[in-house]
């Protein structure tokens, strides 16, 4: 059976995700997540990088022959961050934060910023409801993905903690990214955001876009019981 164009565009897709959430991969790793034969990722890998959405470096691994490793290029990655991601509405609001911080100062800013994620955590807490922390993780993930954020969440073993009380969550795009490069203590507030909408959780940080990694990530953990 021949491949569609519209099936090709998806499986270009798929690539251009997996190497947003994993930062890279060899071809033999993509054909084996996404279930596609050797010869059909190399045949999509030579047409991203034509479209110099994806980039290479050649890697010795072991004692075999080197292997290519592919990353996105910066193009590759703009251009995800737009397709779920209304860029209009972004640069809107960084000119508008810009003007307020030219009119009132920047102290005036950041408590406009933290008012606002006060307002987005009561309205996060109200969809959440009180249900168990497992569902309020999944609820709050599906929430982030509508709005742009590519999440996702993944339960971890934190030592002594019980079954089902701690998550790895993580945004593998930032929906804000240019509003947090220019006013970074937005990013401080969603953190206090979500501490809030989980107010039984502690909440911190473990990866951060600005700081140069591919995505951001907290560990959500519920708070013992005394």
């Amino acid at each position: 059976m021949a491949t569609t164009p519209t099936q090709q565009s998806s499986t270009k897709q798929d690539i251009l995700e997996y190497l947003l959430k994993h930062d890279q991969a060899t071809a033999s790793e993509l054909s084996t997540a996404l279930d596609i034969s050797p010869q059909g990722i190399r045949r999509h890998l030579k047409d991203l990088q034509t479209e110099e959405l994806i980039v290479y470096s050649t890697v010795q691994m072991g004692m075999g022959r080197p292997q290519h490793v592919y990353n996105l290029s910066q193009k590759g990655r703009d251009r995800l961050r737009r397709e779920v991601t209304d860029n209009s509405y972004g640069d809107f609001a960084l000119s508008l934060l810009d003007t307020i911080a030219e009119t009132v100062g920047p102290d005036q800013v950041s408590s406009i910023l933290k008012k606002q994620w006060e307002r987005k955590a009561e309205e996060y807490r109200e969809r959440l409801g009180n249900a168990s922390l497992p569902q309020r993780v999944a609820t709050l993930v599906e929430l982030r993905k509508a709005e742009g954020y590519m999440a996702e969440c993944h339960p971890v073993d934190v030592g002594d903690s019980q079954s089902n009380n701690a998550f790895i969550f993580l945004e593998h795009n930032c929906a804000i990214s240019n509003v947090a490069e220019s006013f970074p203590s937005v990013c401080g507030h969603e953190l206090e955001m979500f501490a809030a909408v989980l107010p039984d959780c502690t909440v911190e940080r473990t990866h951060w876009i600005i700081d140069g990694e591919h995505r951001c990530g907290y560990l959500v953990q519920a708070r013992k019981k005394l």
